[in-house]
């Protein structure tokens, strides 16, 4: 045919720009708590999306993508924002009448008006003459049918009248018929049968008789066009004639000529009716007036109508002239003609199956507010997380327990260890395996590697090298002590009582102390040396082998031992029988390795199955589906399970590996008993057990060296950490020696040079008469005050060490010596200058000026200076003797009992007589201040004795009380910590307080002492393991 059908197209709908930016920042921040301006790209992308729908959008299949994605996206938003506002201005499209809503739904309704009349576009526009075309024109007509559908049964109040029921329903009735034009135009094309052609044609006919009917009361309201009427009224009419033709020709196939001849008689009727209507409309029709019909509609029409007016006039004359000559049949009435069977043929496209296919979700796309989900939605999808989180476990569980069963089935069984064995049996070969076990191999490397950084031999000549040096510093520092305390004592004898230096003995307590602890440490630490190279000496040959390559001689001299070259499998069997008892051996260890690698082939497959599992239900995202279900309740656990029925593969194929396993496991179990049986007993069997009983036991001798060696390296560690430490200590305890004896010869030169002054100012005047001198008294009791024979015995260090007169300060305040001399002596003394001098104040502590200086007061256990000799200008008369708390001492000689110069005894006081007393008066004589004698030229002491450092004035006078008048103190409580730990190991004592507290416990004691040194190896006992 030259001219296609006119096809009525509905039309479209105008509207304005929207604002969606706004309401959805408020919503977000309002409802969902976030910043609004994360989603900023969001809000754009929807913006253009609606733009490009509804504004530059035409008629072609590009515009119905565009209203795809943004009805799509609309859909979504509504689940997300179910209550947003937007103004959303849309103009009537019959009327033209803009009208704006709020809700979202009336967007969505004018969006799906759209598309249908898109569709409705593209329908119309198809070429109907390729069949191609036919069927996209029958496909866009019901699927425009499709959409105005939804929009009547979802959109019941509608506030425009092109989206009322009755016109949208109208609407449908249109694109319906028209879809059955298109169907009937296809089977004509195609020469169906003329019976089933006439049904379509009947209901279309019937559909456009119908409309007819209901066009007129719209013509009225001046809703629709007058020239969709008069179309509406041709396509009635023409279709009623091609109804009646098709079914002429169908009754006169079936012999029905005068039914025949009466059929085509009304369809000439109907179609000279549909050919002056379409005359009509052909002459009135312009294109410009009615932009919903092709512009051709007129005149393709008018053509259409005419020819086929013509077709049914020749087809009319010859069966009238046929049924004259011919049939002669009744030509009955055209009331009592049959009424033509109607078929319907065209029917709506839901819109779910429209928006179902994969290309319309393409086209879709993503979801533009994916990341904002809502809260119901993230609590569905936790819901099934957990789901997919238990299947996972499951499956996870049986896995394991599967492998758990093949281990310990193997291991009960002992087939791993057994097949080196029984296939060493088999091969008639020792020698088949790796003679040096893995861990005997790792010793060796651990033991290497650490001999390459710290030899063990170089670390004890380290060793050694810092024992004699700490050796080597305390030799020095009691040499230097006993030279210095004998040069004092060489003095006092020289100038008598005139020599008022303090005595050593009570100077370097403290420092004698610290020596003797010192040599004890460093005794104790030699015995824990020795243990250690002792230690060495045990494992040394062990060791040296182990790191050599011996080691593999060895092990393999231990497992070849008792061979005698002979097969493991010694049977009592000829040649030939024993030959195929290791060819069966072989058979079956062979096959039992079959199965152990089918088991571990197993095993692999089941590992990938289960990863590829967890990936995929990591992967699997049900956000999407529950938000599009939001609305319906109650769908959750049907929706759950259609969505786990993905992994129902992955489940079956792992369970399909543990039956596998389960049936190789119990063929190695068959295999290994039958192993077990033919080559479990016999001789081979027992020498295969000697040979490894003696492998065990080299690997136990080279395990106790390792052992050893590890031991004589932390013991080495230890030792090298011990004599560092004492080194400091000795080096601190050296340097204080020095300083004492050099300060003790300086006072010593000072003092020795002011008596050889006045010695030879005594001399150059005449001095007066002397007094006799008194006699030397006896030696004193046990229970008199210790002399000097006494003090100098404490100086043995090699001797049992007296109660120590400092304690290793610890928190809380010790009750050491020197705080106890400092309660005993704390009473300030009276004094009175001699000779109405004062004594220098610039030169005195002031926290000590209350005090006498003890250098400058006579001891009370001397005798009484000559009354012409004055010892200095200085001197102060004594305090008061009933000031003390202490008897008075004994006179008796303090220099009468030196062991410094007596070797041969030193003065015990078990054997001493019982001291002499001086009268009452004599000691009140001695007490008195002497008259000043000397020249007003004497030079005064040495500043440096009494001057330079307050404390040791202090300590001073404190000793030398101790000494010539006073008993000693107890012994302290805290004393015992000291170094008696050293026959234990070498360990750490505990650290001194800060020098506040040091100076607040020893007011006199001397500065710098050295805390005590660690004790041992920090309890580490050689002799135990």
């Amino acid at each position: 045919m030259a001219h296609q059908s006119p096809m009525i197209s509905i039309p479209r709908k105008s509207t304005e720009e929207v604002d969606w930016t706004s309401p959805i920042r408020n919503l977000i921040a309002q409802s969902y708590g976030e910043n609004p301006d994360n989603y900023a790209t969001e809000y754009s992308s929807l913006q253009r999306c609606r733009q490009d729908a509804v504004r530059g959008a035409g008629s072609d299949i590009t515009a119905r993508d565009l209203l795809y994605k943004y009805f799509g996206q609309l859909e979504l938003l509504e689940l997300r924002f179910s209550e947003i506002r937007v103004q959303f201005p849309w103009r009537d499209a019959f009327t033209n009448k803009l009208i704006t809503q709020t809700s979202i739904a009336y967007e969505k309704a004018s969006i799906l008006f759209q598309i249908a009349a898109t569709h409705s576009a593209i329908a119309s526009s198809q070429s109907r003459s390729d069949p191609e075309g036919i069927k996209r024109a029958f496909y866009f007509f019901r699927a425009c049918a499709g959409m105005l559908t939804y929009i009547n049964e979802n959109f019941l109040h509608a506030p425009s009248t092109d989206l009322s029921r009755e016109v949208v329903k109208f609407l449908v009735s249109i694109i319906l018929a028209q879809a059955t034009e298109v169907f009937f135009e296809k089977c004509t094309d195609e020469k169906k049968g003329s019976a089933l052609v006439s049904k379509i044609g009947s209901q279309a006919a019937y559909m456009y008789t119908t409309l007819t009917e209901e066009v007129k009361e719209f013509m009225g309201k001046g809703i629709f066009e007058r020239n969709w009427v008069t179309l509406i009224q041709i396509k009635a009419k023409y279709f009623s004639s091609l109804a009646q033709y098709y079914r002429a020709l169908a009754d006169s196939a079936s012999s029905k000529h005068g039914d025949a001849l009466a059929r085509l008689t009304l369809a000439e009727t109907h179609a000279k009716e549909a050919s002056r209507l379409a005359v009509s409309f052909s002459s009135s029709f312009t294109s410009a007036t009615c932009p919903t019909l092709p512009a051709d509609a007129g005149t393709s029409i008018a053509e259409r109508t005419k020819a086929h007016l013509a077709l049914i006039s020749d087809k009319k004359a010859e069966a009238q002239r046929e049924n004259d000559l011919i049939y002669n049949a009744v030509i009955p009435a055209p009331e009592a003609l049959s009424a033509i069977d109607k078929t319907a043929v065209a029917t709506p496209i839901p819109i779910q199956e429209i928006y179902g296919t994969p290309e319309v979700q393409k086209t879709i796309g993503q979801d533009i507010f994916l990341r904002l989900v809502p809260l119901s939605v993230h609590e569905s999808a936790s819901v099934y997380s957990e789901e997919k989180a238990k299947l996972v476990r499951g499956e996870v569980e049986k896995a394991e327990g599967a492998e758990g069963e093949v281990r310990s089935a193997l291991e009960s069984m002992g087939v791993k260890s057994g097949l080196v064995r029984f296939r060493a049996m088999a091969e008639g070969d020792l020698g088949s395996e790796e003679e040096v076990p893995v861990d005997v191999r790792r010793w060796k490397e651990d033991i290497t590697l650490m001999e390459e950084r710290e030899p063990v031999e170089g670390i004890m000549r380290e060793l050694s090298r810092l024992k004699d040096n700490v050796k080597r510093e305390l030799d020095d520092s009691a040499r230097d002590l006993e030279i210095e305390s004998r040069e004092c004592e060489m003095m006092r004898v020289k100038y008598d009582h005139q020599w008022t230096q303090d005595p050593s003995s009570g100077l370097t307590k403290d420092l004698r102390t610290d020596l003797r602890s010192h040599y004890g440490s460093l005794e104790a630490a030699s015995k824990s040396d020795q243990q250690v190279i002792a230690l060495w000496e045990t494992v040394k040959g062990d060791v040296a082998i182990l790191m050599s390559p011996e080691v593999e001689n060895v092990f393999r001299a231990s497992t070849e031992r008792g061979a005698g070259g002979d097969s493991l499998l010694d049977l009592d069997v000829g040649e030939g029988d024993d030959s195929r008892e290791r060819t069966k051996i072989g058979q079956l260890v062979n096959e039992i390795d079959e199965r152990l690698g089918r088991l571990n082939k197993i095993s692999r497959e089941r590992n990938e199955v289960l990863k590829d599992l967890k990936e995929k239900i990591q992967s699997d995202d049900v956000s999407h589906l529950l938000l599009l279900n939001r609305r319906n309740t109650g769908v959750e656990p049907a929706l759950f399970a259609a969505e786990l029925e993905k992994f129902r593969p992955y489940q079956q194929r792992l369970a399909a590996t543990i039956q596998h396993q389960n049936v190789t496991l119990q063929e190695v179990s068959s295999l290994w008993k039958t192993l077990r049986d033919i080559a479990g007993r016999g001789p081979g069997a027992r020498k295969w057990e000697e040979r490894e009983k003696r492998k065990k036991d080299t690997v136990k001798r080279f395990s106790r060296a390792r052992d050893g060696y590890m031991e004589v390296k932390d013991g080495l560690a230890k030792g090298l950490h011990f004599y560092t430490e004492l080194t400091q200590l000795t080096a601190t305890l050296r340097q204080n020696v020095k300083s004492f004896v050099a300060r003790r010869a300086t006072e010593r030169e000072g003092l020795a040079g002011k008596l050889e002054v006045e010695k030879r100012l005594s001399a150059a005047s005449s001095p007066p008469p002397l007094a006799a001198k008194p006699p030397v008294p006896p030696p004193p009791s046990s229970n008199a005050a210790p002399d000097l024979a006494s003090s100098f015995g404490s100086m043995n260090i090699r001797s049992t060490p007296p109660v120590p007169a400092t304690s290793p300060p610890v928190p809380p305040a010790p009750q050491s010596y020197h705080s106890r001399q400092g309660s005993l002596y704390s009473q300030p003394q009276p004094q009175s200058p001699a000779g109405g001098i004062p004594p220098p104040t610039t030169h005195y502590n002031p926290s000590s000026a209350s005090q006498a200086p003890s250098s400058y007061l006579p001891s009370p256990g001397l005798p009484p200076p000559p009354p012409q000799r004055q010892q200095s200008s200085y001197m102060p008369p004594p305090p008061p003797s009933q000031s003390y708390s202490s008897p008075p001492p004994p006179q008796t000689d303090p220099y009468a009992g030196l062991g410094l110069f007596n070797p041969g005894g030193s003065g015990s006081s078990a054997t001493s007589p019982p001291p002499q007393h001086q009268p009452p008066q004599q000691q009140q004589q001695y007490y008195m201040p002497p008259a000043p004698s000397a020249p007003p030229s004497a030079p005064p002491p040495p500043p440096q004795q009494y001057s330079h450092n307050p404390n040791q004035y202090q300590y001073q006078q404190q000793q030398q009380q101790q000494q010539y008048g006073f008993p000693p103190p107890p012994p302290s409580q805290q004393q015992g910590g000291g170094y008696g730990g050293y026959g234990h190991g070498y360990g750490i004592s505990s650290p001194p307080p800060p020098p506040q507290q040091q100076q607040q416990q020893q007011p006199g004691g001397y500065p710098g002492f050295p805390p005590p040194p660690p004790q041992g190896y920090g309890g580490y006992n050689y002799g135990q393991r």
